[in-house]
């Protein structure tokens, strides 16, 4: 079988190659396929992955295509990973946003807005050409705003896409850990929106534990997820939340933390990755390729301790020791999406955080709206688990943000600055048809016309 990544060029590509080294047997696939436009960094990813594949002495093949074409064709399972405009355009998401006297982030408010108006489009032609090239192929949609991006791909009706966030995952390996407990025997229930979810159920070995880990102040202070949260926070709502909840449940604190800190999350991404690649262009990876590859897993664990310090203001200093670091296992999405294939694969099946149509999950929200929820995943297909009625604090921001993301589709597709006015001054981040009026039109200036 054959995996195409659509955005090969993407730092994360190596550490997905080092987690499906693992299981590329069991999962029947003998071929990765890397496309991205920019060719001279596709290059350099493209050997360090293939350096990953050689030092564990696998069979595994990894190849270049010249065109979308050639990386889809006959594929059984393709990655899109997509930033368009690259790096950059993230800085300028978020400056836009904090000059304007918002929160930017890349995919909870007005930054995902920008990024998804530029990025959806672009994944269209990808997927009209998945369609003609590779129907039966299964498509795992990485690029953020991932459930925005995937909400706007079903709804112009390609309906074999995933949505794929690595946070549910990476949040109950860190609560496996805490409870000195397998994985297997940690069941873990979301419900919500992509990056806007709550857990609902913490079962331990079938035994429901919730309410005791929500009085257990150890705990929640234990777990990097929780730990940024007031704790009285957690036990009023009754539920455990996803980490980019706290730019809704304390807004001001990460505004504050922003903007103290001088540099967004963009531009702190966006300097590791130029410092990365200055370094490795100048080494020769034919030559010496376990030196390139210590130099980029020095820069990935560099941007790994940065992830939500800024907004936090816990800003983590620990040494890294370079030259004798590890590639990670890929649990985050390469896991996810890998653990997908090997349900579906499967009589038995197993159960995942994934981003699919409602179908009933969630009352009130229709079938068609996009959700992130724990979902049955076997042969016999992927099944939400079914949610039903949800609180009403939870239901209003789920309704809020699906209307504000529905409405985004529906003016990327019939590009009216219009609907884009009304999503933005909908969004509870934004909340203001002024400052949504200010935004589209700073966002439609400095991108030459996005409507």
């Amino acid at each position: 079988m054959k995996i195409a990544v659509i955005g090969g060029a993407g730092v994360r590509t190596v550490i997905f190659i080092n987690g499906l080294l693992e299981r590329y047997k069991v999962l029947h696939i003998d071929q990765v396929i890397l496309y991205d436009i920019d060719e001279e960094k596709l290059e350099i990813i493209a050997k360090l992955c293939k350096h990953v594949v050689e030092r564990k002495h696998k069979d595994l093949k990894i190849e270049r295509a010249q065109d979308a074409v050639e990386a889809i064709t006959g594929a059984d399972y393709i990655v899109t990973t997509l930033r368009v405009g690259g790096d950059h355009s993230r800085v300028v998401d978020e400056t836009v946003a904090l000059e304007t006297g918002v929160i930017g982030q890349e995919t909870t408010g007005v930054g995902g807005f920008s990024m998804a108006v530029r990025t959806i489009p672009v994944l269209m032609e990808y997927c009209d050409l998945i369609k003609k090239h590779a129907p039966n192929a299964w498509i795992f949609n990485f690029s953020n705003p991932s459930g925005l991006v995937t909400q706007a791909l079903r709804s112009s009706g390609h309906d074999k896409i995933i949505g794929i966030c690595d946070a549910p995952s990476s949040t109950k390996f860190r609560m496996a850990q805490a409870l000195d407990v397998a994985e297997k025997d940690l069941y873990v229930e979301f419900f919500g929106l992509n990056h806007l979810s709550w857990i609902g159920s913490v079962k331990k070995h079938g035994e429901e534990m919730l309410e005791t880990l929500l009085v257990d102040d150890t705990f929640l202070q234990g777990i990097q997820e929780f730990s940024m949260f007031d704790p009285e926070l957690l036990r009023q709502i009754k539920f455990l939340p996803n980490e980019y909840l706290y730019y809704y449940y304390h807004r001001e604190k990460a505004l504050e933390n922003i903007l103290k800190s001088g540099a967004t999350r963009g531009k702190t991404i966006e300097a590791v990755n130029i410092q990365m690649m200055e370094e490795l262009k100048r080494i020769n990876i034919d030559e010496q390729p376990e030196e390139a590859l210590q130099i980029f897993l020095y820069y990935m664990e560099v941007r790994e301790r940065s992830y939500m310090s800024i907004e936090t203001g816990n800003d983590k200093k620990a040494e890294i020791e370079k030259g004798h670091l590890e590639v990670p296992d890929g649990i985050g999405y390469a896991g996810v999406m890998l653990d997908c294939i090997e349900g579906l694969q499967s009589e038995v099946g197993r159960y995942l955080v994934l981003s699919v149509q409602n179908e009933g999950c969630i009352e009130g929200l229709e079938a068609e709206d996009v959700i992130e929820v724990t979902c049955k995943v076997s042969q016999e297909g992927i099944q939400p688990v079914p949610i039903g009625k949800v609180p009403e604090h939870c239901n209003v921001l789920i309704h809020a943000i699906k209307l504000y993301e529905k409405l985004t589709v529906e003016a990327i597709f019939t590009k009216s600055k219009e609907k884009a006015i009304q999503a933005l001054t909908l969004h509870p981040l934004i909340n203001s048809y002024s400052l949504a009026k200010t935004l589209v039109d700073k966002y439609d200036q400095v991108y030459g016309g996005l409507f």
